[in-house]
């Protein structure tokens, strides 16, 4: 894998000054008029220059995420053989976050600096149950000679990266201003704003508690890290959705934007992703669907090949009803059924309506995990 990666214009760090500075002569309004930042609600609002300093470092702590999966692998089906978005460094001995899509299945992970540099790394984890994956530098990560302080005597093989602290989705405000960045090559950084947290159905087997919709949208979402005005880390990028404001039923309402992962998800099942390469949680049953949510049933719009769901014959069209059972019209309720009714490894009653008739399918689900592919040597 020989990626193409021109130098970062030092322009671009004039404009990220520039972008800084008015994001945080807005959050400089008076301080009754702003919810609070950082890691509680009764933390003293800081400084515009801690503020700046933070954010720059964050920004630093992004890198780029290339990965290219094994061959055959099943997810190369939905997400291509090679994939790119972005991770932040989280930890001193070179630990990266990412969104765990990028490095699914993966065979070959480089780690790309924002002047073109690459690093290998290794995949140490991807957690089912949150989506998250990590990624461990197999070299130092150090800044570039361009991204020093002019006054710095340090030299570029001395400037260590620094890891970004991880901060609390939990005491984020709806309206709060945050900071959205990207690594690698294209490196950029925006503006945003919170626009409402709850919790995520994905069609692809996947459920999360409080997710971050954050407004604009941004196409290079994935793997980006979004932050509050102290440089904490508070979410990784997900998904571009058409509905970022969950205002049912009011389609003038409705906003395009980004959903975020909250790294509130992450800091119980950090050692265990470590040690396991993933939660407990993610061994779970599953079925190989994806389904939405249609006129308040759940209709099925893909089965994955050689799936438990494509062996027990669902198909494209087919409208589940309830499983094991459960009536089930919502994406949440099929998931979460599904995960709690039983061991992973097990018979699961799906009925359905099929062409106005109904009809009973006995499908045996499996152990996510299992399903999965790893290189050689994780």
């Amino acid at each position: 894998m020989k990626p193409r990666l021109p130098p970062v214009p030092a322009i671009a760090w004039i404009t990220l000054l520039a972008l800084l500075a008015a994001w945080l002569l807005t959050w400089s309004l008076p301080v009754e008029a702003q919810p609070q930042p950082g890691s509680g609600p009764d933390q003293a609002s800081p400084s515009l220059a801690s503020q700046s300093q933070a954010l720059q470092r964050a920004h630093q702590a992004m890198l780029g995420v290339q990965a290219i999966a094994l061959e055959g692998a099943r997810s190369n089906t939905t997400l291509g053989q090679a994939r790119s978005g972005s991770g932040v460094l989280i930890s001193s001995d070179g630990l990266v976050l990412t969104i765990g899509y990028l490095v699914l299945e993966a065979e070959q992970v480089l780690l790309v600096h924002d002047d073109g540099r690459s690093v290998p790394a290794r995949v140490v984890g991807y957690d089912v149950a949150t989506g998250f994956g990590l990624v461990q530098a197999l070299a130092p990560l150090v800044q570039s000679a361009a991204s020093l302080a002019p006054s710095s005597t340090s030299t570029p093989e001395r400037a260590v990266l620094q890891p970004v602290p991880l901060g609390r989705a939990q005491h984020l405000l709806a309206g709060q201003p945050l900071m959205i960045a990207s690594g690698g090559d294209d490196a950029t950084v925006s503006n945003a704003q919170l626009v409402s947290r709850r919790p995520f159905s994905g069609f692809w087997e996947y459920h999360i508690d409080g997710a971050l919709f954050t407004v604009p949208p941004r196409r290079d979402h994935s793997g980006a890290g979004l932050f509050n005005p102290v440089g904490e880390l508070v979410g990784i990028g997900s998904l571009v959705v058409t509905d970022a404001s969950g205002v049912s039923g009011d389609q003038q309402a409705r906003q395009s934007g980004n959903m975020f992962v909250p790294v509130d998800l992450l800091l119980p099942i950090l050692d265990e992703m470590r040690q396991r390469g993933r939660s407990a949680a993610s061994q779970r049953a599953w079925l190989g669907l994806n389904c939405v949510e249609q006129n308040g049933s759940l209709r099925v719009v893909r089965v994955s090949d050689d799936s438990p769901a494509d062996v027990a014959g669902l198909q494209v069209g087919d409208h589940i009803l309830r499983i094991d059972g459960q009536e089930v019209r919502a994406l949440a309720a099929l998931w979460l059924t599904l995960w709690t009714g039983g061991s992973a490894e097990r018979e699961v009653t799906l009925e359905i309506v099929r062409d106005r008739l109904p009809q009973t399918l006995k499908v045996y689900s499996v152990d996510r995990m299992k399903t999965l592919r790893r290189a050689e040597g994780i």
